[in-house]
């Protein structure tokens, strides 16, 4: 994992809300977003009006010389990690003619994903661990390749995923056995080759009962990835294990052997929801509102809805629901496919140890559409200062407006969480 972090930036929002110790209706549903902000999981942090040791006890300086501020302190060093996670890399056949266009141009073999992935490459290689979400199955070299409804999708997309900065992938979804059990296994192959960590599909049974566990400059962080389903494909009678369909039962006690094993920080990626629905469903609340009961799980996040869900903190545990599409081309006269966000935590070590979320961003990002012209991920912040996404500032910020509202829609904003660049 890379060693990358960015200053921690405070919000004019929560700041004062720190001072003022508001609640989350003080600054009400509609708040506008800060520009970035401390998450917060609603405790309070503050002190309890305590007499100083320096109160209570004779001062020594007579006697004592005092300590130079140059001198070194046994003070343990706090500990800060950063994650990125994105929504759903779903292949169609726009990306993959994107791919031919852009190795034509660099000479990069018969496909390249990099330029695709570009412009969110400073994000991404920046964060201390980045997720991404690869949805489909890979095919063999050469194809055939296949979109909507049973997806094979080129190989050449995974290494151009590492190269962007993606550190690890989840794997977990309804598309995972389009292929069979030999796409799983290949796409499972493919991603180690490109030197990329994975979890949520299993080639072995002994693999599919340990969580993944990475260690991330030297903290360790567990990650787990499971599927509501596979669009009722049957698992293979052999290896019903291969794909996990969610149990928040198993997935508790999977983040207690992650936390037996070592791992002081667990994720949860969960592929849940309805398609094109921006509010989390019935199911997706009970599910997180049981997860959130246990002490092993820090943080939750999902896919498949294809377009954004809000972020959501229940009793004390951050939720966001859906992080709609990272790349995708979906035939669909629905709004907001096109839209997306990639999610960025930092984890701040406490005195006991534990890690807290102390910084939670939405970077909004947009899917541009293929009309002859390769397809791009664009960070939405960064494209609407650039000249070269001159024509395109009306739907920039059109896109950025349904994000901002999609991730508010359970008052993210008034706890904490701000857009990030």
């Amino acid at each position: 994992m890379r060693r990358r972090r960015w200053p921690l930036r405070l919000s004019a929002l929560v700041v004062a809300c720190a001072l003022a110790s508001c609640t989350s209706d003080d600054a009400g549903r509609d708040a506008a977003p800060p520009s970035s902000g401390q998450a917060t999981n609603g405790s309070d942090t503050s002190g309890g009006g305590q007499p100083s040791e320096s109160a209570t006890k004779p001062s020594d300086s007579a006697t004592e010389p005092s300590a130079s501020a140059s001198e070194p302190t046994d003070e343990p060093v706090q500990r800060e990690i950063t994650a990125v996670m994105s929504g759903d890399v779903l292949l169609h056949e726009g990306l993959w003619e994107t791919a031919r266009i852009d190795a034509a141009r660099t000479g990069r073999g018969s496909m390249d994903f990099r330029p695709l992935f570009a412009p969110m490459q400073p994000v991404v290689s920046a964060a201390d661990v980045a997720i991404c979400h690869m949805e489909t199955p890979v095919a063999p070299q050469g194809g055939p390749y296949y979109g909507y409804p049973s997806f094979s999708a080129p190989p050449a997309v995974l290494p151009a995923l590492e190269e962007t900065g993606f550190d690890v992938c989840t794997t977990a979804s309804n598309h995972s056995i389009d292929q069979g059990f030999d796409g799983l296994t290949r796409t499972i192959d493919g991603l180690e080759a490109a030197g990329l960590e994975h979890t949520g599909t299993y080639a072995t049974k002994a693999d599919s009962r340990e969580p993944l566990i990475m260690d991330v400059d030297g903290v360790k962080i567990g990650l787990i990835s499971q599927t509501y389903g596979t669009n009722g494909i049957p698992l293979p009678a052999d290896q019903p294990w291969s794909v996990p369909i969610i149990d928040p039962n198993q997935i508790k006690k999977l983040a207690a052997k992650a936390k037996d094993q070592g791992a002081e920080i667990v994720m949860v990626a969960l592929h849940w929801g309805l398609e094109y629905t921006n509010e989390p469903s019935s199911e997706q609340v009970a599910v997180a509102q049981e997860l959130v009961q246990s002490r092993d799980i820090d943080f939750i996040f999902g896919h498949h809805a294809h377009v954004v869900q809000p972020y959501d903190n229940i009793g004390g545990t951050w939720v966001v629901y859906g992080l709609g599409n990272a790349v995708a081309q979906q035939d669909t006269a629905v709004e907001g496919v096109y839209d997306g966000n990639t999610a960025r935590v930092t984890f701040t070590e406490e005195p006991d140890g534990s890690f807290e979320v102390s910084l939670l961003e939405y970077i909004p990002t947009m899917i541009t559409r293929f009309d002859g012209n390769p397809m791009r991920w664009l960070n939405i912040s960064q494209a609407l200062g650039d000249q070269r996404y001159a024509g395109l500032q009306d739907l920039l910020v059109a896109t950025r407006a349904r994000v901002r509202e999609a991730v508010n829609l359970e008052n993210a904003f008034a706890r904490g969480v701000g857009e990030g660049e």
